[in-house]
């Protein structure tokens, strides 16, 4: 019985979902800070590499805590995905190999923060990641890109390379605030430059059953976003904080705590829903 079996529970359901989900490219995205994007995409693309798909997370926010997330430090980086975006470098000339099972990254780093104004200039800027992408896509399962707290050109080229999109949305007093420009940007995307796109999903991320207030705003979110909000909620959890510090995703770091169940079952969501 192959790994996804086990995982699954059903000897035929782990080989179909494998066969299912090859070439499928998510971007995580919201214009929000401090709503989990960087820590979901981290933790889905380990979980993913751990259940056998080849996996490549791709860094284009500037901040580059998906980089820093699996312990790789970008003031260290020869290249990272700004040689991609601005002196087209090849995509396999960047990538690293983060050593996890398969798991590779393309890094993100500071250089980033002023490729917005060097791509205003720039032929089909807006398709400068999706070129990039589809030089390596036939090679992985699953490509994730971790976007920027923003809308601008980066966000532009991630939703514009992916398929799919997940929205990460903390369970606090002004979750739904920007979330209809967020939608907005999406479908203008869809119209004109990528009719391929489509909202996978919503994740509810740093949730606290104490607080009255955040199973309110978990509610609220499934009215508004009715069967497009994942199952899986993700907690505000200690160790899922710290383990970016370490440069762990969180099945290294703690693997028996709350948020790393959490992580490995909404993996598992994403994974039934190809």
């Amino acid at each position: 019985m192959s790994f996804l079996n086990k995982i699954f529970g059903n000897k035929n359901e782990g080989d179909f979902l494998k066969k299912m989900n090859h070439g499928r490219i998510i971007a995580i995205t919201n214009q929000k800070g401090g709503v989990g994007k960087s820590t979901t995409a981290v933790n889905v693309s380990a979980y993913l590499g751990l259940y056998g798909y080849k996996t490549l997370l791709i860094d284009i926010d500037p901040q580059s805590n998906s980089t820093s997330g699996l312990g790789i430090n970008s003031s260290d980086l020869k290249e990272s995905i700004y040689d991609i975006l601005i002196h087209d470098r090849e995509p396999d000339e960047v990538i690293l190999d983060t050593g996890r099972e398969n798991l590779r990254i393309i890094p993100s780093s500071i250089e980033l923060a002023g490729a917005e104004v060097e791509l205003v200039s720039s032929l089909k800027r807006e398709f400068k990641l999706k070129d990039a992408v589809s030089k390596i896509e036939k090679d992985y399962d699953f490509i994730i890109i971790d976007c920027p707290p923003a809308l601008g050109l980066l966000t532009i080229n991630a939703l514009t390379a992916a398929r799919e999109v997940i929205i990460p949305i903390q369970c606090e007093y002004y979750a739904l605030e920007g979330l209809g420009q967020l939608l907005n940007t999406i479908d203008l995307v869809k119209k004109n430059l990528n009719d391929d796109l489509k909202i996978n999903g919503a994740i509810m991320t740093m949730y606290d059953p104490r607080i009255k207030l955040a199973g309110q705003v978990v509610e609220e979110v499934r009215s508004f976003l009715s069967e497009r909000v994942y199952k899986t909620v993700i907690p505000r959890n200690v160790r899922l904080s710290e383990a970016p510090s370490y440069g762990k995703p969180i099945m290294e770091y703690d693997p028996e705590c709350k948020g790393a169940e959490a992580y490995s079952n909404f993996t598992k969501e994403v994974i039934k829903n190809g």
